[in-house]
């Protein structure tokens, strides 16, 4: 259980944000760039679960908890990537079980036949906006990944994520028929 006694500690003061080894970075650096994104990114479902019902709210609240651990294995350095009771990683489980929600919404889905913009009804924008900020996030984390470690399955679990809310997005829209698609040329 983490509890916070103080919400100011004034260490960061100075520039630098401490990381889970005691470790200090600059708040400027890639991987506290890889996490400011990632919180981005999950304030941005945030702002979309609250339009959201059921099953989809649950799944982003699920979701949000996974970015926390996505927060804690990024301010983790090292190459060593298995989880303990003092190391919170990203395993691939989580990942695998979005790509059972994104199977589940497939099958709902009417077939693409063009590329889709963000949009539709209210509830679909706000995930499309959460799934460009995921998008961001992943490459925040690539970029950190040229070079530092960065947990592989952090990052699969990442490209998913984007996955699963364009998904998401689309089934908001009645299901992929109120999709709104781009049209090529179209104000030529």
């Amino acid at each position: 259980m983490v509890k916070l006694n103080k919400i100011y500690t004034r260490t960061g003061d100075d520039g630098t944000t401490g990381l889970v080894d005691g470790s200090r970075a600059p708040k400027h650096s890639a991987r506290i760039e890889a996490i400011g994104a990632v919180d981005e990114a999950n304030s941005a479902l945030g702002f979309a679960a609250v339009a959201l019902e059921g099953e989809a709210r649950a799944d982003a609240t699920r979701i949000q908890n996974d970015l926390f651990d996505l927060g804690a294995d990024l301010a983790t350095p090292g190459e060593d990537f298995t989880p303990s009771a003092m190391v919170l990683r990203i395993v691939p489980s989580q990942a695998d079980w979005l790509e059972t929600r994104i199977d589940a919404a497939s099958e709902r889905l009417t077939p693409l036949t063009s590329f889709v913009l963000p949009g539709g009804s209210e509830a679909a924008a706000r995930v499309h906006l959460a799934r460009a900020a995921v998008r961001r996030a992943e490459r925040a984390m690539t970029a950190l990944g040229e070079h530092d470690s960065v947990n592989p399955a952090a990052l699969a679990y990442v490209n998913r994520l984007s996955d699963y809310l364009f998904q998401l997005a689309r089934l908001l829209n009645d299901e992929g028929r109120s999709d709104v698609t781009w049209i090529p040329g179209a104000n030529r």
